[in-house]
């Protein structure tokens, strides 16, 4: 166990905590059944004991012992070696139901000094109050049991059906010296998972509501993407990105600026995907590594769609992230973007598409943060971005939805039809390019096997 941090066994859970929780401290872990405060205490547990300065699982009057040995045996980080040698668990409800508060100070005490451990869970600590005769019994034994903890050098987990806002109900939120809380939050028909903190002493946190799942692997947590505005210099690159299509290229005064972001709108079957697949693969054949994370088209869908202009998934370069729109979460879904990006060193993204990702948000402002601060995480990195938007508007597009990103990216490009001599044609017009000169005409283009070629402008009507 690290002497200055305790971690949860998740790298982003400890982020969240600034790094892990201060040892020898006592945290209160709050939730209704099923938030996962067993496992979350599990993982603490397996990720710091040692034979040294093992870790106790002391289980009360909630569920039996041998329920929570037979769940636990389910996980991953679960090592049925350390049970028994650096891990020991013991059923204290015949403690509690036979001698009350006081039984379970003493038989506690003699633990924490023949075992010496480093991490103590005690599940379920409400249950306490069920065996209180008075108030002053209760605080006369908060003091105690806090004082005693306080005496050893061991991290305590206390584990109960609370509330994350019943500090003002019972007294043991005042005694420890953190408390998280696990929750459900219902976003639509979709009920998420979300965890916070509401008190950590002597260390700082992130604030807000950090999404997690529960799994073989235990507690994954996706903290709260919200990055605040950077005011430190960092290198922009000065190199020009070619989008794939040449025309589009010379519309852009020879390409995209690296590092930037571009926001595509258009209505269905403008060529919103394909544009941001020109730019993929133009890419990937410099051997600049691409991400294409789409939520619309599932990979057989895709595919088929690549090799009708000469492309392939299966290319150098080029990997796929696809999500189903379904059971989508965005904090998961924004992390694993991320960690793909990363792993594979990509120069190039492309997100397809926005309007999927903000109904998976819980709310605008939520969407708002995650975008922004993607952009930037990206930026910074010299990574260029594209992402498409559909529009309501068929023809000439008036405006962009007003909840869109347009004002954060730098490049928008909108595709839109037009009518001309009783036909439908596709037009293409540059709406802005930050820090860039463009052309501001409004141009034809077409699609055929070569993908899209960009023509003469649209004549005024």
């Amino acid at each position: 166990m690290s002497v200055d941090r305790v971690s949860s066994g998740d790298q982003r859970l400890d982020e969240v905590f600034d790094g892990g929780l201060r040892p020898n401290g006592i945290v209160l872990i709050t939730g209704l059944p099923g938030a996962g405060k067993t496992i979350l205490a599990q993982q603490f547990l397996f990720a710091n004991a040692t034979t040294q300065r093992p870790g106790l699982y002391l289980s009360t009057v909630s569920e039996p012992l041998e329920k929570i040995l037979r769940y636990g045996e389910t996980l991953d980080f679960f090592d049925q070696e350390a049970v028994g040698t650096s891990v020991f668990y013991q059923d204290f409800g015949d403690v509690l139901a036979e001698g009350g508060l006081q039984a379970l100070l003493e038989n506690v005490e003699e633990l924490l000094k023949t075992r010496t451990p480093g991490v103590l869970v005690i599940d379920s600590f409400k249950v306490i109050h069920d065996y209180v005769t008075d108030t002053g019994e209760l605080r006369s034994f908060l003091h105690h049991l806090a004082g005693m903890l306080s005496a050893f050098p061991v991290t305590t987990f206390l584990l109960g059906e609370y509330a994350l806002n019943d500090g003002a109900k019972y007294p043991e939120f005042a005694v420890v010296d953190a408390v998280v809380g696990l929750r459900f939050e219902r976003v639509g028909h979709r009920e998420n998972r979300v965890l916070e903190i509401a008190k950590l002493r002597g260390s700082d946190f992130r604030s807000g509501r950090h999404a997690y799942r529960l799994s073989s692997s235990g507690l994954a947590c996706f903290p709260r993407l919200a990055d605040v505005d950077d005011t430190d210099s960092y290198h922009l690159s000065a190199e020009r990105l070619d989008s794939g299509v040449s025309g589009l290229d010379e519309m852009l005064a020879d390409g995209f600026t690296g590092g930037t972001s571009t926001l595509v709108a258009g209505p269905a079957g403008a060529g919103k995907t394909l544009l941001g697949l020109h730019y993929i693969f133009a890419g990937a054949r410099q051997g600049q590594p691409g991400v294409i994370a789409v939520l619309q088209e599932n990979p057989m869908q895709l595919e088929r769609m690549c090799s009708g202009f000469g492309w392939s998934l299966a290319e150098d370069n080029v990997e796929l992230m696809y999500r189903s729109p379904v059971d989508l979460h965005i904090d998961e879904w924004v992390y694993d973007l991320l960690d793909t990006v990363e792993r594979v060193g990509a120069k190039r993204v492309l997100i397809d598409s926005l309007g999927d990702i903000r109904l998976a948000a819980a709310d605008e402002i939520r969407f708002r943060e995650y975008m922004y601060s993607l952009l930037q995480r990206l930026s910074k990195a010299g990574i260029g971005l594209v992402m498409t938007q559909e529009s309501a508007e068929f023809y000439a597009i008036t405006r962009l939805d007003e909840r869109g990103i347009s004002h954060v990216s730098d490049n928008v490009i909108l595709l839109h039809h037009v009518a001309e001599g009783g036909e439908l044609s596709r037009a293409i017009t540059i709406l802005k390019t930050r820090g860039s000169q463009h052309d501001h005409t409004v141009r034809n283009f077409v699609i055929s096997d070569e993908g899209i070629t960009v023509g003469d402008k649209v004549p005024n009507r």
